[in-house]
């Protein structure tokens, strides 16, 4: 559809495409990224290259950054606030593990469009890449923060639970999903709307964050003097499609299904305080729940394909 541009005298007024697809075969732009896959692979090389340019340390960066932030949090609530919860720094990262990945990924991927307008207005390519290879670049970060958990681990003398470790797999499938869909979507629109970037930033970075069962116990938060009885409560959680996946890795990871002695000081004679940490559901509700996230993430990954397919044909004009 044209559009002709009241700008200027009569003489100088061109003509201003706007290009509105109608039909977005979402099948055929998949294909399209599977044959363009070496190309996702070289922007993500280029991504983590651009990131660590002309440093010292270089990719050690993305081990000790998440290694001073553990710091900071195990100061803080467990040491300050003394949540009483033992090796608590095992407990927040192994959380904070799949977090990281989600909220890097999303993050970066939705300024990315922006962020390479050049290569957008000058080079023909599925421009879905660009936020896919965001994505891609925080799961190699996602290796190196897993390499320090392991390293903790070992000190502490902690071991995951081995005979389940296959539930880190079925974790982490839905969390890429969702963090594709939500990072294809949030690219397009911020092309359109440039202060998402600043509000997924605020939104991804704090809000979400601490709706999620990380910092603090899932089950210890639903005691009633917290926020009240009733089963109904639960379910609050499970509007967030990132606590399943995130209490799957801590149940693997942690491996503290049951009760758990809490270290917090106790008046002298009294009983020790214990508590269950983690939900005591059988491994296949993990599985269940996980599966829900992964059928949630594959409606908004076709919503997201179908909405940024609408959008791309005027990426060139808007940059």
């Amino acid at each position: 559809m044209a559009e002709p541009s009241l700008e200027g005298p009569p003489a100088q007024r061109v003509k201003v495409t706007r290009v509105v697809s109608a039909n977005i075969n979402v099948r055929q732009r998949l294909a399209e990224i599977w044959r363009s896959r070496e190309l996702l692979v070289y922007l993500v090389r280029t991504e983590i290259k651009v990131k660590y340019k002309n440093s010292f340390l270089g990719l050690l960066w993305s081990m000790l950054s998440p290694a001073m932030t553990l710091a900071v949090y195990t100061l803080v609530f467990g040491v300050l606030l003394k949540n009483g919860i033992p090796n608590f720094v095992i407990y927040l990262f192994s959380g904070l593990l799949l977090w990281n990945f989600f909220s890097t990924g999303v993050i970066t991927a939705t300024g990315v469009v922006v962020n390479n307008a050049g290569l957008v207005k000058k080079v023909s390519f599925p421009r879905e890449i660009l936020a896919l290879a965001a994505i891609g670049s925080a799961g190699v970060f996602f290796f190196f923060q897993a390499c320090v958990m392991a390293i903790f681990m070992v000190v502490l003398h902690m071991s995951p639970a081995w005979s389940l470790i296959w539930l880190l797999l079925v974790a982490m499938i839905p969390t890429l999903v969702f963090s594709c869909a939500l990072g294809i979507f949030l690219a397009s629109v911020n092309v359109y709307l440039r202060d998402t970037q600043h509000l997924i930033e605020v939104l991804v970075g704090a809000a979400w964050f601490w709706a999620c069962p990380i910092v603090y116990s899932f089950n210890r938060s639903l005691q009633p003097h917290m926020l009240g009885a009733g089963k109904w409560r639960e379910w609050l959680y499970f509007l967030n499609p990132m606590s399943p996946v995130v209490m799957t890795f801590q149940r693997v990871l942690y491996d503290r299904p049951g009760l758990v002695q809490l270290t917090t000081k106790v008046p002298p004679g009294a009983p020790r305080v214990t508590a269950q940490l983690l939900p005591g559901w059988p491994v296949i509700t993990y599985i269940w729940a996980d599966a829900f996230v992964l059928a949630v993430a594959l409606a908004l990954f076709y919503l997201a394909m179908v909405v940024f397919g609408r959008l791309a044909g005027n990426f060139a004009e808007e940059l």
